[in-house]
Parts: C-alpha cells; structure tokens; sequence
C-alpha cells in the first residue's frame, strides 16, 4: 500500500480517522479551555499549565496499569466508551464553581485513560492495514492531528473569547461525544486480538517483555528520549522569542507534516529503516543555533528544517511492529504513546529548569546536543535489520 488513494478505500480507515480526528480537536479546544479557567480562577501560571498537560503526564499510570486490555477488549466497545467518558468528564469539568481539586482529580482519570485509549486506536490501525500499510497510515494521522492542534488552539481561543471558558469545554465534550458516535456507527465489530482478561498483573508482564527485549527496547528510547529533549526546545519558545512564539510554532508544525509527507508517501520501505537515526539528528541538529541567537528568518528555518525529523517517529513506529508479536500490537504502541508523552512532559520540566540558570537559546542549544548524544548512543542498535517477530510465549519471552 503505496498511495493515499488506496488507503482511503481500506474499509473502516476513515471512520476510525475521524473519530481520532474529533479526539484530537476535543483534546486541543478542552486543554486551552481549561487552563484558561484554572488561570483566570488561582492566577497561577504552574496550575495552568498542569491543566493544560497534565493528562499527559497521567499516562504513565495507564501504562503500568492497564495497557493489557488494549489487546484484550473490543476494539469498537473500547474506542466508543473512551471517546464518551472524556465528554462527560469534560462536561462536569464545565460545571459553575466545580471545586480545582475536583477538576484535577476528573482530569487525572481523563489522563489515565487515554493510556489505553492510544493502544486500542493503533493496535486496531495495524489490524486494519498490516504491516504494508501501517507507515501510510500512521503518516496520515499524524499529518491530522498537526493540522487540527494548530486550528484547535485557533478556534479554542475564540470560543473562550466568545463563550467563556466553560462554554468551549462543552464544545470540546461534544467533540469527543461525536467522535464516540463516528466509532460506534463506522467501525465493525470484532474480536479482541489477544484472549484472556485484561489485568494489572498481565500489564505487568507485558511491559516487562517489551520492555527487556534488547532490540525493542532501543526502538522505545529512540522514540521517546530524543522527542522529549527536543519537545523541551519547543516548550521555550516563548520566553526565547514572545512576539514570534506563533510562528515558530507554526513552522514546527508545518515542517512535522512535510516530514511525515515525505517519509509516510514517497520513501521507499526498503530505505525507510536507514533514515531513522539521520532523521534524529536532524531533528536536533538546527536547534544549535539558537546558542548564538539568529535573526527570526533563520530561527525559522532552523525550526522548520529540524521538525522534518519528527518523521522518525513513524520509522520507528515501524520498527516496533516488526518486532512486536501480534496479539501485543496494541500493548506496544499503548506503551510508546504514554512513554512519549511522558518524556515529553518531563523535557518540558527540564527545559524550564535549565532555562532558570541559562538565556533560552543555549538552553535549547544544550537539549539539542543531549538529544544528539542519546542519538548517537542508540544508533548501534537501530541500524541492524530486525529479526521476525516471534509469538507471545516463543522466541519473544527468550528474550524476557
């Protein structure tokens, strides 16, 4: 599968876009929305940010706690009842004078969740299109949800100008309502991949056999720590540059699609799996001159150059498959989006640290080259072909 036309023909690819898509723009509109009220309620910038992705950090929890039902459970069930939860959890978070730890405490269940949520989401994407198709798709997602955080963070503003903020979280609970509706009506029912009950002890296991594998564990690190450390450049945007904050946003999110374009369309499978650690480096690379501050015409070219490598993330998203049994498919991408987003959470938190002590630029030139090194590390156990994936119980738990 080589084209996007014959993606869009693969029975229920779109349905499951949408509802991702719907998820996306619930998440960016209700995340804005929120942290303006805890802001406007405490005037505290710490508390707001937290609003805005601390369910991010939540993840973690979801992943060492109930990622083994994302193979286990039915993939339409699942994905329906994660898409209405977040809106009845956002809809109570609209209530008049809703207490802050009432809010925090409904947006930390919100984070766990949605652990599990991204490893029913992908597991059933790899079903649904093999391992042939998988970096297409996955391109396509991605390309999405870039375009709908940068109008989610567009519309979201005006809709807390115009309706309060409480007002865009019920927008934003309705959008996930609808993405629960495209799930239940456009997606077929079928079985769980994996059989037996979902529990914390088998999430347990199986994380430790992801886990302890060497070649799977190299993938894993590559997909989360060079993305956190270079997520931390991002996050200082605004204290580096405030008035061209916007812009270099923008540019990162434009040059993520082109890299996610490019890679997911026109590279062949055969040359994909050597650009991942080029496209690592190249993700932090550009960042370096930021040490000497440039003018805003490099900064933003240095921007839109370096988040092309973001595209390594659906190399190595790849690479996992290739590595992963089937029936824990869903497992090991549930546990890539929760380690991302953590590492990307705490990069941010170590941006900020850094940035107490240094000017902004060296402390974003200072990720990039951390971002380098672990890169650089890594790389030995990246370039080698993988082996064929074992199944669960065979030549994988060897490996544990």
């Amino acid at each position: 599968m080589r084209t996007f036309r014959e993606l869009f023909r693969t029975p229920e690819f779109s349905p499951l876009l949408v509802a991702s898509a719907c998820q996306v723009a619930g998440q960016t509109v209700g995340g804005l929305a929120l942290g303006t009220l805890v802001y406007g309620t405490t005037g505290s910038p710490l508390l707001s940010s937290l609003a805005m992705f601390g369910p991010a950090l939540a993840q973690v929890v979801g992943a060492a706690t109930l990622l083994s039902a994302a193979d286990r459970l039915p993939p339409r069930a699942a994905l329906t009842a994660l898409g209405l939860l977040p809106a009845l959890g956002t809809a109570v978070q609209a209530a008049p004078g809703l207490p802050l730890w009432a809010s925090f405490a409904v947006l930390t269940v919100l984070g766990v969740l949605a652990s599990l949520g991204g490893g029913v989401r992908y597991g059933l994407l790899n079903e649904l299109l093999a391992r042939e198709g998988y970096l297409l798709g996955r391109s396509v997602f991605g390309m999405a949800s870039g375009v709908l955080q940068i109008g989610g963070f567009a519309v979201g503003g005006a809709l807390v100008a115009t309706l309060s903020p409480g007002g865009a979280l019920l927008v934003a609970a309705a959008l996930y309502a609808a993405g629960a509706a495209v799930t239940r009506r456009g997606l077929a029912a079928r079985p769980p991949r994996a059989t037996g009950r979902p529990s914390l002890a088998r999430t347990r296991r199986a994380n430790a056999l992801l886990w302890t594998d060497r070649p799977r564990r190299s993938v894993y690190l590559a997909l989360w720590l060079p993305n956190g450390l270079i997520v931390g450049c991002e996050s200082l945007y605004v204290p580096y540059a405030p008035r061209q904050a916007g812009l270099l946003f923008a540019c990162g999110a434009l040059g993520m699609l082109i890299g996610d374009t490019l890679v997911g369309r026109w590279v062949p499978r055969h040359r994909a799996g050597r650009l991942a650690v080029p496209l690592c480096l190249l993700l932090a690379g550009p960042y370096l001159v930021f040490a000497v501050r440039p003018p805003t015409a490099l900064a933003v070219a240095a921007v839109l150059l370096a988040t092309l490598g973001y595209a390594s993330g659906l190399l190595l998203q790849d690479r996992l498959m290739a590595l992963t049994p089937d029936e824990l498919g869903g497992h090991a991408l549930g546990l890539h989006s929760s380690g991302m987003l953590t590492c990307q959470g705490v990069g941010a938190a170590l941006a900020g640290a850094l940035a107490e002590g240094l000017p902004p630029g060296r402390a974003m030139a200072a990720l990039a080259v951390a971002s380098m090194g672990v890169t650089v590390v890594l790389a030995p156990g990246l370039r080698a072909e993988p082996a064929p994936r074992a199944p669960h119980g065979t030549g994988a738990a060897r490996d544990a």
